[in-house]
């Protein structure tokens, strides 16, 4: 189990491939599934590689008769069944999604002779959250906040749990507007005692109860897990490193595994506001009971516009 989990924690930073000036058009597909506005994947040029991991690639795309700019998620049929289950649950998910603060599914093309399937999104033209830690203000920070909260309070009203939000799950436009990505390793909850526990993500945002079950102290809310991944994420983007090691020290999951089940909880630094610090304690309670859920941080005093 500890190799698996060390394996995990190497996903951390996904490597992109070298990006390509070169355009090209998508192969012709045999199955087209869930499209919108009848786009199809012969409409479509590759312009560039936005990122790669999981067996899969992101180009960004653009409609050749429109102009418009698209990100389409393209996943390899030789992938292992792990992944392929991943890849699944993201389309299941993306079907029942129709937020402004998750990513939108404009359509889904499958090519059956080599199993490839492609899921073709909107594109967030500023990357990701990722980018900006560490050059973050409050003020910008509670903007991002807002966004992720409802998205989050959206998805869990619908059941679903995340189960991997971290910076690189959150994508940004030029517009300042956030929204939620990544379902692979999300769980549609079918009954209510249904538990979120089980070690998928990446382990360095999962909460106390996900690394151990006996941790939650009392009851434990299955969506908890989400908030401490998301207070974790606040922190570092304001403080600009991963708030649970020193600066510069490279998680490992033994560490992290102390760290995150045996230490006390990361606390915002003395010179940040005293609403953020207590936004921030709201959301890192190691019992999943006594945190916060969405809908109570959006009413929450750091997230008061006028301040």
């Amino acid at each position: 189990m500890a190799l698996v989990r060390e394996r995990r924690q190497l996903n951390l930073r996904l490597p992109l491939p070298p990006i390509s000036d070169r355009r090209f058009s998508l192969p012709s597909v045999t199955t087209t599934v869930a499209t919108s506005g009848g786009i199809s994947a012969a409409d479509l040029e590759k312009l560039n590689v936005l990122g790669c991991g999981n067996g899969g690639v992101v180009y960004r795309v653009r409609h050749k008769n429109t102009g418009d700019l698209y990100a389409l998620k393209t996943v390899n049929g030789d992938m292992d069944p792990i992944l392929t289950r991943q890849l699944m649950r993201e389309m299941e998910i993306l079907r029942r999604t129709d937020s402004p603060y998750v990513v939108r599914c404009h359509g889904i093309f499958e090519k059956q002779v080599v199993g490839e399937v492609s899921i073709l999104m909107e594109y967030m033209d500023g990357g990701t959250l990722e980018s900006l830690r560490g050059a973050v203000t409050e003020q910008r920070l509670a903007g991002f906040a807002r966004q992720i909260l409802k998205g989050l309070s959206y998805l869990h009203a619908l059941k679903i749990v995340h189960r991997d939000i971290k910076p690189a799950n959150l994508l940004l436009n030029s517009k300042d507007e956030v929204k939620i990505a990544d379902f692979g390793v999300s769980k549609i909850l079918v009954r209510s005692l249904d538990s979120c526990n089980s070690y998928v993500g990446t382990c360095a945002y999962m909460s106390p109860e996900r690394f151990d079950s006996e941790s939650s102290g009392g009851g434990s809310d299955v969506y908890a897990g989400d908030i401490w991944s998301f207070g974790l994420m606040m922190l570092e983007l304001l403080v600009g490193h991963f708030p649970l090691l020193p600066p510069g020290q490279r998680p490992d999951w033994a560490t992290l595994m102390c760290a995150v089940c045996f230490g006390e909880p990361p606390r915002a630094p003395e010179v940040c506001s005293e609403e953020f610090r207590s936004f921030v304690e709201c959301c890192l309670r190691k019992d999943s009971s006594k945190r916060w859920t969405a809908s109570q941080l959006l009413g929450h005093p750091f997230l008061r516009e006028d301040l």
